[in-house]
């Protein structure tokens, strides 16, 4: 072992001067990616994809990209696989560049950028709904092992300040993988619709995905700008108590009735016991308790005397008296 660690560290380092002999420009260059390109694959969510250029050199080197967002909020990563899913508003537009790096501790190469975009849907402005809210609220579900609990989404929005009398909004919802339309709104004076209410979701209470809502329209005047937003769960919802805490508190107030009905059931019975049975006092033996008084009478002469001594005994209400003649 301690000759093999001088070697380890040898290695070491000439894998290092290798890979920092690689770098320079003169050396290596890099190339940007080719078909670059970015499909809507759902709501708020787009799909980059890209290929490796054909003509990059190879030599032994491990390539990544930086993806770069720059619309509607910049961002920015780096991968090694050749395709990115992205969650996004796209009411906006969106625009992405990717470009081929490499680098180690000792020095970085990059490519130059490809860019590519999703155009912002078609429609007038101020008309697009605005002010949208969305809640939602967890129960439990007592009829599903599967989904112990149920979500319910509610969404309400204003009418866009530059929208015909006419316009009619619809709304949908994307969770993971699920998308579904609203089929029960309320409506304005007007009758367009500006709530929406589903009872029941396919959203999962303790998950970490975004939620995310589109709200589009129609009107025979113009055309109606969409808009979409998205929400995190777990900050949007007014959660109610769940079963598990509710069974909690249930068995512990069924628990605290039990203990003092029985604490009640002890004391009826200790009382009539001693009813029943009640104490008996234990005579008292104190020789205090006993108290000899003698008295000294003289009858009418001097040749006859009677004395009289009086004995008293206290026991609890009782009195003895003993008169000797």
């Amino acid at each position: 072992m301690v000759i093999m660690a001088p070697i380890l560290l040898i290695l070491l380092g000439a894998t290092e001067i290798l890979q920092a002999d690689l770098l320079p420009d003169e050396k290596i260059s890099l190339l940007p990616p080719v078909n670059f390109t970015i499909k809507v694959t759902g709501l708020a969510q787009v799909l980059l994809h890209w290929e490796p250029n054909p003509d990059q050199e190879q030599r032994n080197v491990n390539l990544e990209y930086q993806v770069k967002i720059n619309a509607p909020k910049e961002d920015d990563y780096e991968t090694r696989i050749t395709e990115s899913n992205c969650v996004t508003i796209l009411h906006q537009g969106f625009s992405a560049s990717v470009r081929t790096i490499l680098q180690n501790d000792h020095s970085f190469l990059a490519s130059s950028w490809v860019s590519a975009e999703v155009q912002a849907p078609p429609g007038s402005p101020g008309t697009s709904a605005v002010n949208l809210t969305c809640t939602t609220n967890t129960t439990a579900d007592n009829y599903s092992h599967l989904r112990p609990y149920q979500v319910s989404l509610h969404c309400t929005w204003l009418v866009g300040t530059d929208a015909p009398e006419d316009t009619q909004y619809f709304l949908y919802y994307r969770y993971g993988s699920w998308t579904e339309e609203c089929k029960e709104y309320s409506k304005d004076i007007l009758e367009r619709n500006i709530a929406c209410w589903f009872p029941r979701t396919f959203i999962h209470s303790r998950g970490r995905d975004w939620l995310v809502v589109l709200v589009n329209g129609s009107s025979k005047h113009t055309a109606i700008k969409p808009f979409d937003q998205l929400f995190a769960l777990h900050t949007i919802g007014n959660d109610e108590q769940k079963p598990l805490t509710k069974w909690f508190l249930f068995v512990l107030m069924a628990t605290i009735c039990l203990i003092l009905l029985i604490l009640s059931l002890i004391c009826r019975i200790c009382h009539l016991w001693t009813k029943l049975f009640p104490p008996i006092p234990a005579p008292k033996s104190n020789i205090k308790d006993f108290c000899v008084t003698p008295n000294y009478e003289k009858a009418g002469s001097t040749e006859t005397e009677t004395e009289v001594i009086s004995y008293i005994e206290k026991l609890g209400i009782e009195t003895l008296e003993d008169s000797v003649f």
